[in-house]
């Protein structure tokens, strides 16, 4: 039995040690250095030097970086919840059998497989204060032209707007294969007993795909606080800093500002800030989850 079990084992590591090291060599090792180096002053040129907190002194000292975090912050705060509710009701609302349904589910499918380059520079156009066409519009209905991504309150609810239609149709197939699998017994039961659309949203529907809504809402809030390539296209953190987030901020430090060490600590502090909102997110779940005790 012995001999089996250790033939089994051995088999078992065989068969996981292309992933063991696949995640070593480009996760975890990586993220090791990123921790030493966030102890270190290195400019990619000379050698690091060892000056233990000091970078983490830094951040905590800066007032910039406090905006920074503030407006990652914000940008996750709206960005989530949008992500949650508009694909839900589009998938509810694509979740019917009727002609020609499968060509919506796949125009609203299309924005999530094209390139950020080619969006972000559809959306600068989109934007712009002197010809772009949400302005135009604007325009037709006697409404002022808004500055957008030039205005220090209008650029980060506009780079949002972007983040939320590049992802609705990810998010909004997440949502019709769950509905997908809400049992018919349960709505007809519902409609039997009198309940009307709203009862049978709130009390049946919401419950039953309630994993993926958490799902949704956990992804939304990781990939918000590590978002990066809109910003970098569309405002580059501007105006007057007003969307410069985490990611941004540790490009701008490492890569422009040759400062690796201070920029290895955004990381480390970005990844301890996305750990505990899902660890948090994580112990809620059981409050509100179908199926989660």
């Amino acid at each position: 039995r012995k001999i089996i079990a250790k033939k089994q084992s051995l088999w078992g590591i065989i068969f996981i040690s292309p992933n063991l090291i696949l995640f070593t060599t480009f996760f975890l090792i990586p993220i090791l250095a990123t921790g030493y180096l966030s102890f270190t002053r290195w400019d990619l040129v000379n050698p690091a030097q060892y000056i233990g907190i000091e970078n983490y002194k830094e951040l905590l000292r800066d007032k910039g970086f406090h905006k920074v975090f503030i407006n990652t912050l914000y940008f996750t705060l709206l960005s989530t919840p949008l992500n949650v509710i508009l694909p839900l009701f589009l998938a509810m609302a694509l979740n019917r059998k009727i002609k020609g349904i499968a060509i919506y589910r796949t125009a609203y499918f299309l924005p999530v497989v094209s390139s950020m380059v080619a969006v972000s520079l559809v959306w600068l156009w989109l934007f712009n204060r002197d010809y772009g066409l949400i302005n135009a519009a604007l325009g037709l209905i006697g409404l002022p032209k808004q500055g957008w991504l030039n205005d220090v309150r209008l650029a980060m609810p506009s780079v949002v707007i972007v983040t939320v239609w590049k992802g609705l149709g990810f998010y909004m197939t997440i949502f019709l294969a769950a509905l997908q699998d809400v049992p018919d017994t349960l709505i007809e039961a519902a409609k039997i007993d009198g309940a009307n659309w709203f009862q049978r949203f709130f009390h049946i529907t919401i419950p039953m795909i309630s994993p993926a809504i958490f799902f949704v809402i956990v992804m939304s809030t990781i990939w918000g606080f590590q978002t990066f390539d809109q910003i970098y296209m569309i405002t580059e953190g501007g105006p007057l800093g007003s969307t410069t987030v985490l990611v941004y901020e540790l490009y701008k430090q490492g890569f422009e500002f040759l400062k690796m060490g201070k920029a290895s600590a955004i990381a480390i502090f970005l990844l301890v800030i996305i750990l505990v909102a899902t660890l948090i997110q994580w112990q809620i779940r059981k409050r509100w989850v179908y199926g989660e005790f």
